[in-house]
Parts: structure tokens; sequence; C-alpha cells
């Protein structure tokens, strides 16, 4: 970057020498300093003062402005000489110390030189181009003083590296010529064992050869030895189908005598079947046992007669048709019910609302109830008298209400009626497997308030 060619006027109306001028570009680290506050001056600046090349740079935020307009804003500083001296009444506010010393031709030792070298570019004192060439070249000196200790350490870590190469290669031939000393001796002992195979080889091949010599002579015995035992085996062939003969005949004869004493007990058995039944009619006993097939029949028309209806489980008249049937076994989901028709209660007023209205409905039926409640809400089961005609179970610890009534079902005898009252739809599930029915807790909360 290099000053305009025309001469301009300071932030504090000292006129600009137009002669002065920088030999070579700012350092990149002065340039970017200054751009930075020229970045941070364009958003102070009132709309008529904005220079017409940073208008719309102005409207970006103070980050964005250093780094997206960058090139525009220190092209800006270069050539406008009154946006360059709004930056520099800046920067005479932010450092009036360091200011005055460059107007005063004393910089300061102990300063920074990219604020240096950026304060005497806006300000513009006598002299200004000298600092910052001087700036430049202590901040080339300790790039090349930076660069030089980094090829020394990088110097140093390749001669340890090639040290720690050249140690690591001699011992990997150290390794590699005690590989081959071993090798070589492991040769030398397969050589002497494959000397000593052959020769082992050999002897097994005149061994074979022995072998098969003997082999030829006992096939030629074996061969007549067959031939021997195969005329015998004719001839007890023919032995054994006469023997079988005899045994055929001895079978018939058998059998045929097995047939007359199967003959006479069959006889005394009709005598004695005809014996039982006069009894049975002298007796008055049943005409016969039942079979199995009665016993069948017998059972479906059990269950037939403990039927709870074919009736929906939305029906009006579903659960006093429940309540007519003898012996039924009404269980109640006792949170379900509650958490339905009276929830916003507390559970032990829920509790003690719900036992109530089930002691009225057993007293009035006569019919079994028992009322279910999960036991997960209290560290133990509340000691509460349990009401007259109403069983109240709670659930055991690991175990949930449903779980106790699914077990509550299927412990009752098959064949009695038993009634699931809960709106649970894995709850209506399970019981209806286990051969139960289910009535919702709305209706059964009607129910109950009608009574």
């Amino acid at each position: 970057m290099s000053t305009g060619p025309e001469a301009g006027s300071s932030g504090n109306g000292v006129p600009e020498e137009a002669e002065e001028r920088l030999r070579r570009p700012l350092p990149e680290a002065v340039r970017a300093r200054v751009v930075e506050y020229g970045a941070d001056v364009l958003g102070g600046m009132r709309a008529s003062e904005l220079p017409p090349a940073l208008r719309r740079v102005a409207r970006f935020e103070p980050r964005r402005r250093a780094r997206l307009a960058g090139p525009q804003i220190a092209a800006q500083l270069e050539v406008d000489a009154e946006f360059r001296a709004a930056v520099a009444s800046r920067v005479e506010q932010v450092w009036p110390e360091l200011a005055e010393g460059l107007r005063s031709g004393v910089v300061p030792p102990a300063a920074d030189p990219v604020a240096v070298a950026a304060c005497a570019y806006l300000l513009r004192p006598e002299g200004w181009s000298g600092i910052v060439e001087d700036v430049h070249g202590e901040l080339d000196h300790r790039a090349s003083s930076l660069e030089a200790d980094e090829a020394a350490k990088a110097l140093d870590a390749v001669r340890r590296e090639l040290a720690e190469t050249r140690d690591g290669h001699q011992a990997e031939l150290r390794r590699l010529r005690a590989q081959i000393r071993e090798q070589r001796s492991e040769i030398a002992e397969l050589r002497q064992k494959v000397h000593m195979e052959r020769r082992r080889a050999k002897e097994a091949r005149s061994q074979a050869e022995q072998a098969a010599a003997r082999t030829a002579d006992r096939e030629t015995e074996t061969a007549g030895r067959v031939g021997a035992l195969e005329s015998e085996n004719r001839r007890l062939r023919s032995r054994l189908a006469a023997a079988e003969a005899q045994v055929e005949n001895a079978r018939r004869a058998a059998r045929a005598g097995r047939n007359a004493d199967e003959a006479r007990l069959r006889v005394l058995i009709d005598v004695l079947v005809d014996a039982s039944h006069g009894l049975r009619r002298e007796l008055a006993l049943p005409a016969s046992v039942d079979t199995p097939a009665d016993l069948v029949a017998a059972e479906s028309e059990e269950r037939q007669r403990v039927s709870l209806g074919g009736l929906p489980d939305d029906a009006p008249g579903l659960l006093e048709h429940l309540l007519t049937v003898p012996r039924v076994h009404l269980l109640v989901d006792g949170y379900n019910v509650t958490k339905t028709g009276y929830g916003t209660l507390p559970l032990a007023d829920q509790r003690n609302r719900l036992l109530t209205s089930l002691e009225g409905l057993a007293s009035r039926t006569r019919a079994e109830i028992t009322c279910v409640f999960d036991g997960a809400d209290v560290d133990t089961p509340p000691a509460m008298a349990s009401p007259r005609h109403v069983r109240l179970l709670f659930s055991a610890p690991g175990e949930t209400a449903d779980e106790l009534i699914v077990r509550l079902v299927r412990a009752e005898p098959a064949g009695r009626p038993v009634a699931v009252v809960t709106s649970d739809r894995e709850i209506v599930s399970a019981v209806r497997r286990a051969g139960a029915r289910a009535v919702p807790s709305a209706i059964f909360l009607r129910r109950l308030e009608t009574h």
C-alpha cells in the first residue's frame, strides 16, 4: 500500500507531506490493524460523512466489515484524506500518548510495533514513512528469526529422526542376521531329516512289496475258504427252511387250540354280561357308565349354563345381567374405576369412596366382589378395615394390580362365571383369554350412581 498522489489535510488541520511515500506495501499485520480501526470508525459515522464507496459496508457488523470489506476500507484510507483523518482522530483518542510521541518524533520503546506503524500511517506525522519502514524491518527480522528457529528445530528433529532411523536399521540388520543364522541351522536340520525320511521311505517300499506278496498268498487261501463257507452256508439254509416249515406247522396247531379256548371264554363272558344286566335291572342301577364323549358333552352343557351372555361390552343392561348370574365373581380394577369417575381426589379418598359403593352393591346383589388396588403407590398397603361383603387386595412388591387381577381370574375353577370391571385394554385382552367377561369402568360407575 502506498500514499495517494495528492496532499490532504489530517484530522487536526496539519497539511500532509505529499512527497513522503512508502517504498513497499504495509506489513500484513499493520494493514489488518489499520483496516480494523477503519471498520470500527465506519459504525459511528453519520450517513452524510460516510465515503460513497463504503456506505454499503457501514451496514455490516463490525467483524464482517473487517473480514469481508478489508480491501475496500484499506483502499479508501489510502485515497480519502478525510476518512483517514476521521480514523486518525479516533486513534488519537484511544492512544493519546502514542500519538503525541509520534508527532514529537519520539517512539515509545515499549509500544507494540504494529500499533506504532498503524498510528504513524493514519496520523502521518513528519517522518511517518520511516517509522513504518523501521517497523517493517523489525517485523521482517522477527519473522526471519522465527523462521530460523523453526528451521533449526526442524533440523534437530530431522537429525534425531535420522539417528533413530539409523539405530533402527542397525537393530533390524542385527535381527535379520540372527534370523538368517537360525534359518541356516534350521535348513541343515531339515536336510538331515529329509535324508532320513528318504531312507525310511525306501525301507517302507521294501516292506510294502513284501506285504503285497504275503497279501496275494492270503487272498488265494481266503478264496478257497470262502468257497467252502458258501457251500456250508447253502447246506445250512436248506436245513433252516425245513426247520421253519416245522415251526409253521406247530403254530397252526397251537392257533387251532387257542381258537377253541377263545370260543369257550367268549361264551363265559356272554353269560356273565347277561347276569350283570339282570342284577342291574333288579337293583335299579344306571344303564351304563359315562363315556369320554358324555363327559365332554356335560362340560359343554355346564359352560352353557354359566355363560355370561352374548351382550356387547357397552350394552346398558350388561352389568345387571352379570349380577343376576348365580355364583358370579366380580373383580374390580380399583384405580382404573376411581380415576375414570373421580380422579381429582386423593388416592385414599378414591379408595374409600369406591369401597363404600362396592359394599352397598354387594349387600344388594349378594355377589362375590373383589377390589384390587396397585400397592406400588405406597410403601406398605394402608391399614384400613376391609368392608363387609367386599374382598380388598393390594398388589405385592414387584407385581402390578393388572398381574394380580389376571392371576385371580386364572385361579377360578373352569366353568365359574367371572367378570372384570376395567377399561384397560391389556387387562381386557388377558381376562378374555382366561375365560372372563370385561365390563367398562364407565358403565360400572353409572350403575353405582343410579343405586
